[in-house]
């Protein structure tokens, strides 16, 4: 009987054999930004990925134009990003136009659409015989930047929050940290959590390994951090004691996107893309698309097209306004058909007027003739016979 091999049959050199594999593909990651204009959402990405991913006036400009129909729009940026021979095709997806408005009402249906559809694609795609060009644009990661003011949550925050935390991985942070106090910063932070809490709202927790008790502490504190208050910036400033970092500069000093004294954008990154980006992966795959597709499964037939409303905003505002616009046609129709038809009536009393007078002069005339008629009769019959009284 041969002895036992004392180094093992080489299971444990899995993890290195997965590391080979997603080495060798690299990785694809989708980001979604979703807040209010002026929150600086393409600030963070730029900032998060130190490049310009989201740059320049082209995007400014296409930024505008789509606000201006007062919509919530769908903006896709791709990248590839590239480290140490390690590839990740980056896509972000931005939503400029929600919550600008006064009536924000059902401005969050094409964020929410737009994420259903990307699980319905990619279903359908798995469906098919040939599979290898499938194309994912599954939604890893969903940053809802909020506002930082004195209050908590506003309604739109709750009622968008709720809709995407049963469908994505959702992250909430606190844009532009630096504009509060770091005591208002931190009760605020508190409202937030209990309206989050209150409201039954679902976010992403990172997952805590019992067996690793250095992961296992480092992500508490990214749940002990939320919502991550972030600063942006791509700026190089240079602090008081001469250091150069990024941040924003002010009368009263320095703000450093990197100490995590000013802010908590290094937990955001280490969450995003240092340890918890092949996580965030994994959830969309195992969680949110499994329980969409297990939901459409269970309520259409095999093969069947998923039917969907028409319940988009813009849908809704032209179908009313085509619906308005059609029945002023039709009043405008109707009151055309009246003044024609009063017309017509008008114009029939005339021509009965005019032929009631034509038929009474055609009377008269009538009546002349028989008279004259009778004069020139007469007359010539009296002469006649005194004639032929004579000649006896």
């Amino acid at each position: 009987m041969p002895a036992p091999l004392s180094s093992g049959i080489g299971i444990a050199n899995l993890p290195n054999q997965k590391h080979k594999i997603v080495a060798k593909r690299g990785a694809h990651f989708t980001i979604m930004v979703v807040g209010e204009s002026g929150l600086g959402k393409t600030t963070l990405i730029n900032t998060l990925f130190a490049t310009e991913l989201a740059q320049g006036r082209d995007y400014a400009n296409r930024h505008s134009k789509q606000l201006e129909d007062k919509y919530t729009e769908i903006n896709i940026v791709k990248a590839e990003l590239e480290e140490k021979q390690f590839r990740v095709k980056l896509n972000v997806i931005d939503t400029p136009g929600f919550g600008d408005y006064v009536n924000n009402k059902d401005s969050w249906t094409p964020i929410v659409d737009f994420i259903d559809d990307q699980h319905e694609s990619f279903m359908r795609q798995e469906q098919q015989p040939d599979r290898n060009q499938r194309v994912d644009m599954r939604v890893h990661a969903c940053l809802y930047f909020i506002r930082a003011t004195s209050h908590a949550l506003k309604p739109l925050d709750v009622e968008i929050m709720k809709r995407l935390g049963s469908r994505v991985n959702l992250i909430p942070v606190i844009a532009k940290a630096d504009t509060m106090t770091p005591n208002d910063l931190v009760g605020f932070k508190k409202r937030v959590r209990d309206a989050i809490t209150h409201h039954g709202i679902r976010i992403y927790t990172p997952p805590i390994e019992a067996d690793d008790p250095q992961a296992a502490d480092h992500a508490r504190s990214l749940i002990s951090a939320m919502p991550f208050s972030i600063i942006g910036s791509t700026q190089d400033v240079v602090t008081a004691d001469g250091r150069t970092v990024k941040g924003r500069e002010y009368l009263w000093g320095v703000a450093e996107v990197e100490n995590e004294e000013h802010c908590d954008f290094k937990k955001l990154r280490s969450l995003l893309i240092r340890t918890h980006m092949l996580d965030l992966i994994t959830t969309t795959e195992e969680q949110h698309y499994e329980s969409y597709r297990q939901a459409q499964m269970e309520t259409r037939k095999p093969g069947e097209a998923k039917v969907r409303k028409l319940d988009n905003p813009k849908f809704k505002e032209e179908e009313e306004n085509l619906r308005k616009k059609f029945t002023e046609q039709v009043k405008l129709e109707e009151t055309r058909f009246r003044q024609w038809e009063q017309h017509l009536i008008a114009e029939r009393d005339r021509l009965n007027k005019d032929l009631e007078t034509s038929h009474a002069a055609i009377k008269a005339i009538e009546a002349e003739l028989d008279s004259m008629t009778s004069m020139n009769a007469y007359p010539g019959g009296s002469q006649m016979g005194t004639r032929s009284s004579g000649r006896r």
